[in-house]
């Protein structure tokens, strides 16, 4: 029994790296759009499988739920910070980037005070609870499709200009924004002389030595905060 809970809560960390380890081959084919879009549907899937847990019996129902859970947190988390910076405006992009650290908290900070005994804790509610992921889910499958792809997406991969400066006025409004369109061909420009480095590489790279040695510090410091052992 130890070792089957300790499974059941590792195993979404497992689907975690397997998710942000595809994000970027999957982001470059298909698109931040769709691949948010698709990640919601897995999210959906994975809290219907949790939430018939219960009625089926079967403890292995949670297992691949919470696995497919990771899978699409580990999608969603450099998702969402690439698609809300782009389509943000310049002057709101640090802003937008920051508040997906905000609610990474406070959907922690929901789900305990919704896992009381009190509230969805219980006995009876407690699939309700595990299911309770996919309302979120559902929210942006739902609303997401009224947003327009990536402007850079468009410009830089698929080189549709057109597509772009029509993303650019139905989230930025009518005007001149030819200025942005420069920055995203600069940028371009610049990415087609710049090497992609693999994760070997980027640890024996010493460019990015102190930069590799902050988020490994912060990233630790966030695991020894005590939310894993709530």
């Amino acid at each position: 029994l130890l070792f089957l809970w300790s499974i059941t809560v590792s195993i979404f960390g497992i689907g975690g790296i397997l998710g942000s380890s595809g994000s970027r081959y999957l982001t470059v084919k298909f698109g931040k759009k769709k691949c948010l879009l698709c990640n919601n549907v897995l999210m959906i899937v994975a809290a219907t499988i949790m939430g018939c847990s219960k009625i089926s019996q079967s403890f292995e129902m949670i297992l691949i739920g919470r696995f497919m859970c990771g899978l699409s947190a580990g999608l969603c988390v450099p998702l969402h910070h690439q698609y809300v910076g782009e389509i943000s405006p310049k002057k709101l992009r640090g802003f937008a980037n920051s508040t997906s650290s905000f609610f990474w908290s406070l959907g922690k900070a929901v789900g305990q005070i919704a896992g009381q005994r009190e509230l969805l804790g219980s006995q009876s509610r407690w699939p309700m609870l595990m299911a309770s992921c996919g309302v979120p889910a559902l929210i942006q499958l739902v609303t997401l499709p009224f947003f327009p792809e990536s402007p850079p997406y468009l410009l830089m991969q698929k080189e549709d200009q057109e597509g772009c400066k029509k993303a650019i006025r139905q989230l930025w409004g009518e005007g001149q924004h030819q200025a942005e369109i420069d920055d995203i061909m600069k940028e371009k420009a610049t990415m087609k002389n710049t090497k992609i480095l693999s994760v070997l590489e980027l640890v024996k790279e010493p460019a990015f030595r102190w930069q590799l040695y902050m988020t490994v510090v912060l990233t630790a410091t966030i695991q020894l905060c005590g939310i894993n052992a709530v």
